[in-house]
């Protein structure tokens, strides 16, 4: 009796869904005021901004209620074939698909454009959950860790073939379900290095890049010598204190220094007879410094000039025409901090009104909400989001199958990603790479494949203490 009562009680979590759509309101109001016309009764014109976003969240709902009915167990016995078929729908819109904007993402069916990257996601989210929640797969084995990221790149490389580098970027999500699995955390360490010096690289000069990368194997060193931490961080402090009168002094006595200090580091790691450390710190140095070097020579020698505008938009915006390839971000900029504190109030956004941000109903929605609403809308915006954040995990953890808990993960990975580099874009953070605000942006493929997965996994965490 008591198990039958127990399973009578389970309910959808109403908390997660009610956030979900408030975002989705929230998203609405603000395609309302980008659409905004003097006449009345306009939003039920279809051919409009939010008219059409108005059918896509009606299907949405459908789809939610639709999917939220079906046995979550369906899932994972399709996960592979679902897998399959989305990725075959990225083949073949490369052959059949409708182009946009330069980039082939689009099939046209009937008047509405759908974009199966948006549903790739749901089948790449599948396909990792069912290989990692399987009880043998153990991510410290080089060969589980090949086959999670093949899952995960084949659908990226197809995207990036559209192309659409911000919606294949997005795929690196999956790095999330994977440190969740026990993937070893030394290669992310090694994946913010490697991207640390790409973008220092990019922001200081070679020189500068080669005094940071000695004084980092410094530190390394000083860290493995025990017997030795005093001396060598005290000549480590006084080479930092070199480093810091580069303007002042010639950089090649500031090289032989680092060199001389260099050397006395290598001959005291090998007194305490570390000789392979040695070998791979020096071999990890030398491959920093030459990572650094190509950074540089690539930017100037094989990016073209619209490539370059994009990265010095983004890491050297004093380079770049205000009039021209910077006028978005300095627009976008200016339209979230007119705002205030309170914001200039709903539908009396200047600069939304007189579309001085352009793209302001896709990728730059968040600057609308920022001149209306202010600080204090912003911020709930952003709040609401990390509180949905915060309920992915706790379905995640409390899921009794590693299958579920990781295709939560990959829902949440999915829609950090999404939102921290669309809000980032607009502040000037992250790179102008097209990625939509989730559950705001206008796009009917986005909201729908969102409510799908959101259906799915909440389907499955009403099912958890079956």
């Amino acid at each position: 009796m008591s198990y039958t009562n127990k399973r009578s009680t389970l309910t959808l979590d109403w908390v997660t869904i009610s956030i979900f759509f408030a975002i989705v309101f929230i998203g609405w109001l603000m395609l309302y005021t980008v659409s905004y016309p003097v006449s009345s009764g306009w939003w039920f014109d279809f051919n409009s901004i939010v008219g059409r976003q108005t059918i896509w969240i009606f299907v949405s709902i459908i789809c939610f209620i639709i999917f939220t009915t079906l046995d979550w167990r369906i899932w994972s016995s399709l996960a592979y074939p679902v897998y399959i078929f989305t990725t075959s729908l990225l083949l073949l819109v490369l052959i059949f698909g409708r182009e946009i904007n330069g980039a082939t993402s689009w099939f046209s069916i009937m008047g509405f454009s759908i974009q199966p990257s948006e549903f790739a996601k749901i089948g790449t989210a599948l396909g990792v959950a069912a290989y990692l929640g399987q009880p043998n797969i153990n991510l410290n084995n080089i060969g589980n860790v090949f086959i999670t990221s093949g899952i995960v790149l084949i659908p990226a490389f197809l995207i990036f073939l559209q192309p659409d580098a911000g919606t294949a970027l997005i795929f690196a999500s999956f790095l999330v379900p994977m440190y969740r699995a026990g993937l070893n955390s030394l290669l992310y360490l090694l994946a913010f290095s490697v991207a640390f010096i790409f973008i220092g690289s990019l922001i200081w000069s070679p020189l500068v890049m080669l005094i940071i990368i000695i004084l980092a194997t410094y530190l390394i060193l000083i860290y493995n010598s025990k017997d030795n931490r005093l001396p060598l961080s005290l000549l480590l402090l006084l080479t930092l204190f070199i480093a810091a009168s580069y303007s002042h002094i010639d950089y090649r006595y500031i090289l032989l220094i680092l060199l001389g200090v260099g050397i006395y580091f290598a001959y005291i790691a090998y007194r305490e007879a570390k000789y392979n450390f040695i070998i791979v710190t020096a071999v990890v140095s030398l491959f920093s410094m030459l990572l650094s070097f190509g950074t540089d020579w690539a930017f100037n020698n094989v990016l073209k000039h619209h490539q370059r505008e994009r990265i010095n938009v983004w890491l050297r915006p004093e380079l770049c025409d205000p009039h021209g390839s910077l006028y978005n971000i300095i627009q976008s900029k200016t339209a979230i901090g007119s705002g205030g504190i309170t914001g200039r109030g709903f539908l009396q956004g200047n600069m939304t009104k007189l579309n001085y941000v352009p793209e302001q109903s896709t990728d730059f929605i968040f600057t609308i909400l920022g001149e209306e609403q202010g600080f204090l809308g912003s911020a709930s915006l952003i709040i609401l989001f990390l509180v949905l954040l915060f309920r992915l995990t706790v379905i995640a953890e409390r899921a009794n199958i590693p299958f579920i808990r990781y295709f939560a993960y990959s829902i949440a990975g999915i829609l950090f990603f999404h939102f921290f580099i669309n809000i980032g874009m607009t502040i000037g953070l992250m790179p102008v790479i097209g990625i939509p605000l989730p559950l705001m942006s206008k796009g009917g493929s986005s909201i729908v494949a969102f409510s799908i997965m959101f259906a799915i996994l909440l389907k499955m965490d009403k099912s958890r203490q079956r």
